[in-house]
């Protein structure tokens, strides 16, 4: 992986600078946090003036209707954006970062023309369908049902922390379509019409006093067989692939925001003294190569997937258990150097530093990634 810069990169940069300094200023005030509708619509509003651009999906393939970039015009473009302080994907997260990628890889052409464009154009949100009470690490114990009645499937049962399925169009569903077979092998994926009878959304309250996640019920819901991606009974191998894309490079964009946090920090311990204390500067310091590392493993993730079909391996797996536990030491270093003022309740540093206490579980637990490098990476055999 080569990490310099040519000529047309920079040349990239800049237009990308120029057209952020022109926009940015533009756009609207944020809604509140709690204003989910109305975040939705801020956050689609952004997504349709990436594509209008030529931003939107910039690193997908062209025949899912992106723009094809190179690894490094991706990563330029994460740089960038953070650093200008442009919104982030927001509540269509999980097309942009899972569902859609997962689409582009294992969708039929029909599927890929019916769901990329919507996301890419941010009119269709999605939301997650994996987890459910009693099937969080160990997914494949779901137990949600799909029976087979002519060319729809009828979907009973129930998911859980289901980010914005209270504004989401679709779902990215798994469902259990063989109740017979090993464990592993009787799932299939659906996208799931959020709007279709029998589907219920109660939202969650979270530790943040968000309302991001949400419990689905279904009751006999018909979703088309058509809307299976993959074979059936095959969901399993394609849920590997949407988690290779959710641990692999759907976080990419937040280690340069953990690295300018991480710079903010450093320009409030000058300010409040703090920066007097050895042992805080140590921490920092140690904190900035960190995340120096980490971002040059993300680096290699997607070079990585670049040059395999797309498809994060299972280095992800290496970057989501370090990053997961990097990210609670920043905002625990961020409470010593706030003091008093990291118990206000109302700034972001405390919402921050409490989602971050959500890390180690949500993408696969840091239990389930050690087993993964484990078993992948080191060639250990699994645990029994």
């Amino acid at each position: 992986m080569d990490l310099t810069y040519t000529e047309e990169e920079e040349a990239f940069r800049a237009r990308l600078r120029e057209w952020l300094a022109e926009v940015l200023p533009k756009l609207p005030p944020k809604p509140a946090a709690a204003d989910w509708p109305g975040r939705r619509a801020y956050d689609a509003a952004w997504q349709r003036m990436l594509y209008d651009a030529g931003y939107a999906g910039l690193h997908w393939p062209v025949d899912a209707g992106g723009q094809g970039a190179t690894p490094t015009q991706h990563l330029i473009y994460l740089e960038e954006t953070e650093k200008a302080g442009a919104p982030y994907v927001g509540a269509n997260f999980v097309g942009l970062l899972h569902a859609g990628p997962t689409i582009a890889a294992e969708g039929s052409a029909a599927q890929r023309a019916r769901w990329l464009p919507p996301i890419l154009r941010g009119d269709e949100i999605w939301c997650q369908g994996f987890s459910e009470p009693d099937a969080g690490s160990d997914l494949a114990s779901l137990r949600t049902r799909a029976e087979r009645d002519g060319d729809d499937y009828v979907v009973s049962g129930s998911k859980i922390w289901t980010s914005h399925a209270e504004v989401a169009d679709w779902c990215e569903l798994l469902v259990r379509t063989d109740p017979d077979a090993p464990r592993h092998r009787g799932i299939s994926w659906l996208a799931m019409p959020m709007d279709a009878p029998g589907v219920t959304v109660r939202p969650l309250r979270t530790l943040a006093g968000s309302a991001e996640f949400a419990e689905v019920f279904l009751d006999e819901v018909r979703v088309p067989a058509a809307y299976r991606v993959g074979a059936e009974h095959d969901g399993w191998r394609v849920t590997m692939v949407t988690l290779s894309f959710e641990r692999g490079t759907a976080f990419v964009g937040e280690v340069v925001a953990c690295r300018r946090v991480l710079g903010e920090l450093a320009r409030k311990a000058r300010a409040n003294g703090r920066w007097d204390d050895a042992v805080l500067r140590r921490r920092l310091g140690g904190l900035h190569a960190e995340f120096a590392a980490l971002w040059r493993l993300t680096q290699w993730n997607v070079s990585e997937a670049q040059h395999v079909g797309g498809v994060p391996g299972a280095g992800g797996s290496v970057f989501k258990l370090r990053y997961s536990h990097a990210r609670q030491e920043l905002y625990d270093a961020a409470a010593e150097v706030l003091g008093a003022a990291s118990l206000d309740a109302e700034r972001e540093w405390v919402a921050d530093r409490l989602s971050a206490l959500s890390y180690t579980i949500a993408a696969g637990t840091s239990q389930i990634q050690r087993n993964i490098v484990a078993e992948r990476i080191l060639g250990l055999p699994k645990g029994r």
